[in-house]
């Protein structure tokens, strides 16, 4: 993959990201895993498959990440299986908790960071399996319903998936900053600007455009508004990129509930909580990544 930046980053600001992702729940994911992966202060190690609960969604996900990959001509981020399903209900171990393990421990001097977006399923397998790894992390999560105590206006979805993982992270100790429900949700974008800017962009850029479509049109999105879409997974490399693209404020991590409210625990480590997000950065910089990588004369 060739880029047509003419601005660089210094290697001192470099950071190494391991991209943990559903990739195939919806249809929000692979605008992030792009994101990520146009990046240059991004070290993309590995993206790790996660599962969405449904019997073999985490080999789903593994195939999106699988096609993502190629049609950006990308050979050398591997593609990696993560555990089967949650905590408890089969092997709590994979390929893709043993590459967060191993790149934990490495020794090289620039920061890891694992960005979640879907159930934390197999940052909570590598927590357990190594647990001095946990202060060798920095984990940026889209999930919860936030801090303090907090009824479920829906079930959240990514705390829903693993909720024992989910309290075994947030109770953890590990650098975690969280992006909770009501933050990621506010990252908008109607179909028609995806057509019109993104779809135009390559072979990646149509394949948004058409996933995106595909799902808005299924039958598993009944909840959407018809013509627009919060990409609520970008602000995991948006963070990454930009810590400072959010307000937040450093919060004891909540309890997660069955039905994902949350509750307020104070004994719980503080963590820092994300309450706001600058969607214009956020899909400013996707787009404008995508147009300088795929310009117009190769579309």
């Amino acid at each position: 993959m060739k880029t047509n930046y003419l601005f660089n980053v210094t290697d001192d600001k470099k950071i190494r990201v391991i991209i943990d992702t559903d990739a195939a729940c919806e249809a929000d994911d692979p605008f992030a895993i792009v994101q990520g992966l146009l990046s240059p202060k991004l070290m993309v190690k590995g993206i790790v498959a996660e599962h969405f609960v449904e019997k073999g969604s985490m080999e789903r996900s593994l195939e999106e990440i699988k096609t993502i990959l190629d049609l950006m001509d990308i050979e050398d981020v591997p593609a990696l299986k993560g555990c089967e399903g949650p905590l408890g209900t089969g092997e709590d171990t994979s390929e893709g908790v043993d590459f967060i393990i191993k790149e934990a421990l490495a020794d090289d001097p620039h920061p890891l960071y694992i960005l979640c977006q879907g159930a934390i399923t197999n940052v909570a397998a590598a927590f357990i399996k190594r647990p001095e790894i946990i202060d060798k992390v920095n984990v940026i999560w889209i999930g919860t319903h936030g801090a303090g105590n907090v009824e479920a206006p829906f079930r959240e979805f990514n705390a829903g998936n693993d909720i024992k993982a989910a309290n075994m992270v947030l109770k953890s100790g590990t650098n975690l900053w969280l992006v909770p429900s009501d933050v990621y949700i506010s990252i908008n974008i109607g179909l028609a600007e995806i057509q019109r800017r993104i779809a135009p962009c390559g072979k990646i850029g149509r394949h948004l455009f058409e996933n995106m479509d595909a799902y808005n049109q299924s039958e598993f999105a009944g909840w959407t508004k018809g013509e627009s879409w919060s990409l609520g997974d970008s602000p995991a490399i948006a963070l990454a990129l930009n810590p400072d693209c959010g307000k937040y404020k450093m919060e004891p991590a909540p309890d997660v509930m069955d039905d994902t409210s949350s509750r307020e625990n104070t004994e719980n480590p503080i963590i820092r909580i994300y309450k706001s997000a600058d969607s214009r950065y956020i899909l400013e910089d996707l787009i404008a990544k995508l147009e300088l990588t795929y310009p117009a004369e190769n579309r």
